[in-house]
């Protein structure tokens, strides 16, 4: 499984490949790490027609999470992607935009990865 991880914070890179450890070394799951809007669309661009889950930070500088989001559900169709989104802020109006341009799902900051893991059928 592919998993586009996007956010503007670089630890998140080192924080998933540790918690995620065991599941790279077995091929359950390969990591690519963008840390901008901007970036994940080019990162999308390369692996158009695979299938893949991308979780996304919803506050970044120049293009948001929810920008993004908007931008795969009308253009990457074939396979359609995931997308989660991961927050620090759990108000309402983001979550109730999110959901109306096409979220799958949602993440709050700090990521509880057990719980992601599950959702993922990695446990």
């Amino acid at each position: 499984m592919k998993i586009l991880v996007v956010d503007d914070e670089q630890d998140v890179k080192t924080l998933f490949e540790q918690r995620f450890r065991k599941e790279i070394k077995g091929g359950q799951v390969e990591f690519i790490f963008s840390f901008s809007g901007e970036d994940a669309l080019v990162q999308l661009n390369k692996w158009e027609h695979e299938a893949m889950l991308i979780l996304s930070d919803i506050n970044m500088p120049g293009m948001s999470g929810l920008q993004l989001l908007e931008n795969v559900k009308k253009k990457y169709m074939k396979p359609p992607p995931v997308v989660m989104m991961i927050t620090a802020y759990g108000d309402a109006e983001n979550h109730k935009i999110a959901k109306e341009l096409g979220a799958d799902d949602f993440l709050t900051k700090p990521v509880d990865f057990t719980a992601l893991k599950q959702k993922l059928n990695l446990v």
